[in-house]
């Protein structure tokens, strides 16, 4: 199994996709939990959902191993995304609902979480940097999108439901603020799906880290709620009637995220 896939495109924007990945390495597999198996924290399906960017020619790099694994949206030094807030580590321990991940005395220690990052971790960044910077040399600048989703209730992280679109810009630190307004002027002017702004998720690592705006790097994170595209309980099952009514806006949203020209260059 690779580390990652790759699709090659054209234009300003690149999609990532690091948590869409289901791979497990066997001698990894044999010492998860039975509810760990099922792997219930993954983006399920969100390759699938987004579809159409192979017909707009959009490039996109996404994960292959699940984020059991270890975590492509973590800082490598296991600093905490949220400090206060429940969350998961760059090597999970604990599911979003606070489930042990691994049989008791099973869980990596410090030598085994390197070793992971260096084979999974680390190559999934080089390929994105590698990205972003080909582009940046291409247009002048890179349009960064960071496709995420997840159940649209857990309480252990967030309260009550979740807004179906979460837009993160880093607390508006890594992308134009007019790229923000454009997508969420896109997103509020229909009525079947809630949206917010750097609400609960923010963005992960991969947004705060390659958002740049004044270097020319504009990094968005969208957390989707799966309620909108699938059955949130096993088997995880894709829902194409549900994801037929919120294609269309996911695809005006990355129109809008490939033609946003920051400071009308060129």
């Amino acid at each position: 199994m690779t580390d990652f896939d790759f699709s090659a495109g054209e234009g300003p924007l690149l999609v990532s996709m690091p948590h869409v990945g289901i791979g497990v390495p066997g001698d990894i597999a044999a010492r998860l939990s039975l509810l760990a198996q099922a792997l219930p924290d993954t983006d399920w399906h969100v390759d699938n959902l987004y579809d159409f960017l192979a017909e707009m020619s959009v490039p996109v790099i996404k994960a292959t191993h699940s984020r059991f694994v270890v975590d492509l949206n973590r800082p490598p030094d296991g600093a905490a995304l949220y400090p206060g807030q429940a969350g998961t580590g760059l090597v999970p321990t604990e599911t979003f609902a606070g489930e042990e991940i691994y049989i008791e005395g099973e869980a990596p220690g410090t030598e085994e979480i390197k070793a992971r990052v260096e084979k999974f971790w680390r190559p999934y960044h080089e390929k994105l940097t590698g990205e972003l910077a080909r582009i940046k040399v291409a247009h002048g600048y890179a349009i960064l999108w960071d496709a995420h989703s997840i159940r649209s209730e857990v309480p252990r992280l967030f309260e009550g439901h979740l807004p179906d679109l979460n837009f993160g810009t880093g607390s508006n630190a890594s992308a134009d603020p007019e790229l923000a307004t454009d997508l969420m002027g896109i997103a509020q002017g229909q009525h079947a799906h809630s949206a917010v702004l750097n609400a609960r998720f923010t963005g992960g690592y991969i947004t705060r880290h390659y958002g740049a705006p004044a270097a020319g790097v504009h990094a968005v994170q969208l957390e989707l709620s799966q309620i909108t595209y699938m059955d949130e309980n096993p088997p995880y099952a894709f829902d194409e009637a549900l994801a037929a009514q919120i294609r269309p806006l996911l695809r005006r949203l990355i129109e809008a995220a490939r033609s946003f020209n920051p400071g009308n260059l060129g």
